[in-house]
């Protein structure tokens, strides 16, 4: 639920055809699993895909996520070592998240922009790759434009701020009510450590904090909303740097159909009139 992992009849579209969807379950939630690992599992399955001559679609995550994917020379700075690691996030835990960040800031403020203070894991990250290598974060995470291993074509969707906020608010009641709570107790209770990466994630850290008594179950939806909102702010701001995106009002649309059609229409692939969709 907290991943909003589509169901099995979320992937029928309307006239009854089952729609594939590509590298779901396929880590357990203590499986060590990174950007690098995606980009190849990612590109596999495009040229997988491709070979059988259907259309790929790269549909949600991050920036980071697609430019890592579709830039050719997206590079990775090597892996970290256990014993800086485990100093920084001490550091972190005495002298507080924003010290680390500040400190990120002076090294790499192109990284530090970008991340949230808040975000420790990821700041120990981009400090760790600046210790041992010399070099910032940033540096690392370069490609050049020119190179295009894909005919892309890139839309993105939007609401009106208020509308987008209401709906945030609504989605993250409704994963509370379809039981997202019990989720995350199953995931404890079979022996997943509450710091893994993957209960740290949006979400999954709040409801963690109500399961320890930290907070409320009222205290942890509002905080699941916030950051949730906050975390959209972050990435329409990201992804509005990419000039080849061309944006959809989604409040102008009558129906999720009609948004597909216009997408494929725009992408010279067929008319409004021919398109299939799921019920996500």
């Amino acid at each position: 639920l907290g991943t909003a992992k589509l169901r099995e009849d979320e992937k029928i579209a309307h006239n009854g055809r089952y729609i594939p969807h590509h590298l779901v379950d396929i880590v357990a939630p203590d499986e060590p699993f990174s950007v690098a690992v995606y980009q190849k599992l990612a590109r596999e399955a495009i040229d997988d895909i491709a070979r059988r001559g259907k259309l790929p679609l790269l549909v949600g995550g991050t920036a980071l996520y697609l430019r890592a994917v579709t830039e050719p020379t997206y590079h990775f700075p090597p892996p970290g070592q256990d014993g800086l690691r485990q100093a920084l996030r001490r550091e972190a835990a005495e002298n507080g998240a924003a010290f680390l960040h500040q400190k990120l800031a002076h090294v790499d403020p192109a990284t530090a922009a970008r991340l949230h203070p808040h975000d420790v894991r990821r700041v120990v990250r981009a400090l760790e790759v600046y210790y041992l290598t010399g070099q910032p974060f940033s540096a690392w995470r370069t490609g050049k434009p020119e190179e295009k291993p894909y005919d892309l074509r890139l839309f993105g969707l939007n609401l009106p701020r208020p509308l987008l906020y209401a709906r945030i608010n609504r989605r993250a009641e409704a994963m509370v009510a379809r039981g997202w709570v019990e989720e995350v107790k199953g995931l404890l209770a079979r022996g997943y450590k509450p710091e893994l990466p993957a209960l740290q994630g949006l979400g999954y850290r709040h409801i963690v904090a109500y399961l320890q008594g930290k907070c409320d179950r009222e205290e942890m939806l509002r905080l699941i909303q916030r950051d949730t909102r906050r975390f959209a702010k972050r990435q329409l701001t990201w992804f509005r740097r990419d000039g080849r995106i061309r944006w959809l009002d989604v409040s102008r649309y009558p129906e999720p159909l009609a948004v597909a059609r216009e997408i494929l229409a725009l992408a010279g692939r067929t008319n409004r009139q021919d398109v299939e969709y799921t019920n996500a």
